[in-house]
């Protein structure tokens, strides 16, 4: 029976088809690994999250974590499912072995938790914060902090966060003001608030580490002042039982209008309420080198942000599955060609602008969820092919990718959820059907770890200029590399291939006009502009990978995938036909540097 979660089929399409994964096994890292684990592993993330995490999905919806001034409670099947989340251990399936790691490619491990994300959005984000904290701590922490922190992380008895924003700061870091005085005994007593804590408080594990950003007195202004600290929620004895509570309070919990299975926390350090070792402050233990908190701070944000989007990816993947199929189950009116009343009615799949909605959703989710697979296999070849040019190259592409990963999900799968509330009808503004819920919970998405805006100002300001432009020029390169081999390939995919290099022209001429005047401010005022006529280009890129796959393993024909061949083939047609020349009238604007944000005065709102 096909899943309502994810298709299978289009992952194995994704993942054997088009990326080779199998293909890792042959580098030292993935030597354990064969197709069959891979499928197998795949096969128990699809079985727990169907039957573990989906059927509670509406019930901490209807019934979010509550606070009574000393405990958070929510209902007992969040704790159930995330205690045989732990059991599969899968929380450590991209990890080391030596830390109780399965050792899988990342972008097997982005696949696994796709099921999770789709499933269950407020219950998977429990351990998808724990793993960004674990692998932070792996790339940044010191043999003992990995020893008593991580590996329980990896087991499933501790949870993690990371705690940037405050109240009066938001997303500029520049401003935060939580302190870390040193102690003789070479550990930080933290002062300071910290908001929107995702999973900042609970009883759904032994403990929680808090990673935090805090200033050191004498340390120099803005962000180079920011150094990373581990504090957790219980502290350790020396014989790594729990112990003491640590100075970090709950001071309230965000209501949200979607995730609303998980915690959303307002955290106070250092208030006195506990007072560990008969003191006030929250016990912290540095974590690298002072000052360097906001660098080690971004390798689990960028971790995080793609898991932003295959978050979103997944939500609007359910939303168009129910969609569809509720599409298939309906009957309502005739043909345009057939008004006899005594006729049967026909299912609302037959209508053309049903299917338009559907076709929409299509292209944007199988379009989305390739993006965030192929950034997962960058990442397997940043850390493991064998030559350094590759995998400089994967870390650059990936450098650019990143915002657009991040963004152009949260976005348009966003959208893919708006038109499965409506292909339900009037039915899908009711909460009697989950698609309402997949909208609300995914709108958090082009919020959370940097807005659109942010993610804007970073591709445009950040990544296309970074080493005069060069990873601009590889994406660019390599999207082009796409063009050639359809051109060769000929028909059909040769004209797809005319639509996207004369796209590509304008991404390189469009972004050296922006900053052709010298002025970051009329560069950057319409920078979400550039950043979804840019991701739009990288969706079609990306459809015409797919498509060429469909050609060269598929072609016409009836065998057992003719079907999903088919439709990728249609999809892409959708996309490059109704969504691509989307990005003519954003690049006019953006050629002309229209500045009529900035001419906006404020007493004129």
């Amino acid at each position: 029976m096909s899943s309502n979660l994810l298709s299978r089929r289009d992952l194995r399409f994704l993942l054997h088809d088009w990326l080779e994964v199998t293909r890792l096994t042959g580098r030292h890292r993935y030597a354990e690994h064969s197709r069959e684990t891979f499928d197998a592993v795949l096969e128990l993330a699809e079985r727990v999250a169907t039957e573990r995490f989906a059927p509670h999905n509406r019930a901490a919806d209807l019934a979010e974590p509550t606070f009574d001034g000393r405990r958070v409670h929510t209902i007992a099947q969040v704790k159930q499912a995330l205690d045989v989340f732990a059991e599969t251990g899968l929380l450590g399936a991209g990890m080391d072995a030596s830390v109780g790691g399965m050792q899988l490619p990342h972008v097997v491990r982005a696949a696994c938790f796709a099921w999770f994300q789709a499933a269950n959005a407020g219950t998977s984000a429990y351990p998808l914060l724990t793993l960004g904290n674990a692998n932070l701590l792996l790339a940044h922490g010191s043999p003992e902090q990995i020893d008593t922190w991580v590996r329980p992380m990896v087991q499933g008895r501790f949870f993690g966060t990371m705690c940037l924003s405050e109240p009066q700061a938001g997303s500029s870091l520049a401003d935060i003001t939580t302190r870390a005085q040193p102690q003789d005994d070479g550990t930080y007593r933290l002062h300071g608030t910290k908001m929107w804590i995702s999973g900042g408080d609970h009883e759904l594990s032994e403990n929680i580490v808090h990673l935090v950003l805090a200033r050191i007195p004498g340390g120099p202004p803005g962000v180079k002042g920011i150094s990373l600290f581990i504090v957790p929620k219980v502290l350790l004895g020396d014989d790594g039982a729990l112990g003491a509570r640590n100075d970090v309070v709950l001071v309230g919990l965000n209501h949200k209008m979607g995730y609303r299975g998980t915690t959303n926390t307002l955290l106070n350090f250092g208030e006195g309420v506990h007072r560990p070792g008969g003191r006030p402050g929250a016990v912290g233990y540095l974590v690298g080198e002072a000052h360097q908190g906001l660098s080690q701070m971004f390798h689990m944000m960028n971790e995080a942000r793609i898991g932003v989007g295959a978050g979103a990816t997944a939500l609007g993947y359910t939303g168009y599955l129910k969609s569809l199929t509720y599409a298939r189950q309906r009957t309502q009116g005739r043909p345009l060609a057939g008004k006899d009343p005594a006729t049967p009615q026909v299912p609302i799949v037959a209508h053309p602008d049903v299917r338009r909605m559907l076709l929409a959703q299509k292209s944007y989710v199988e379009g989305a969820l390739a993006l965030v697979l192929y950034c997962g296999r960058l990442l397997d070849e940043e850390k493991t092919a064998p030559e350094a040019a590759d995998r400089e190259r994967a870390r650059l592409l990936l450098d650019v990718l990143t915002p657009i990963a991040k963004s152009w999900p949260s976005q348009w799968c966003l959208a893919a959820n708006d038109l499965a509330i409506q292909v339900h009808g009037g039915s899908g503004y009711t909460r009697d059907h989950d698609v309402e819920q997949h909208w609300r919970d995914n709108r958090l998405n082009p919020i959370h770890e940097g807005t659109h805006g942010i993610q804007a100002l970073d591709l445009l300001g950040r990544k296309v200029t970074m080493r005069g432009g060069a990873g601009l020029a590889l994406l660019v390169e390599t999207a082009r590399a796409t063009v050639t081999r359809a051109w060769k390939a000929g028909g059909e995919v040769a004209e797809l291939a005319a639509s996207l290099g004369a796209a590509l022209d304008r991404v390189s001429l469009v972004t050296r006009r922006l900053w052709s005047t010298g002025d970051p401010e009329v560069a950057l005022a319409n920078a979400s502009v550039y950043l979804e006529a840019v991701g739009h280009v990288v969706i079609a890129w990306i459809w015409l990978e797919q498509v060429l796959v469909v050609e060269a393993t598929g072609g016409p024909g009836d065998g057992p995938d003719a079907d999903l061949h088919a439709g990728k083939r249609q999809a892409a047609r959708y996309f490059f036909r109704h969504e691509l020349p989307r990005t003519g009238p954003q690049f006019d604007l953006l050629d002309g540097l229209d500045r009529t944000t900035l001419e906006m005065r404020d007493d004129w709102f």
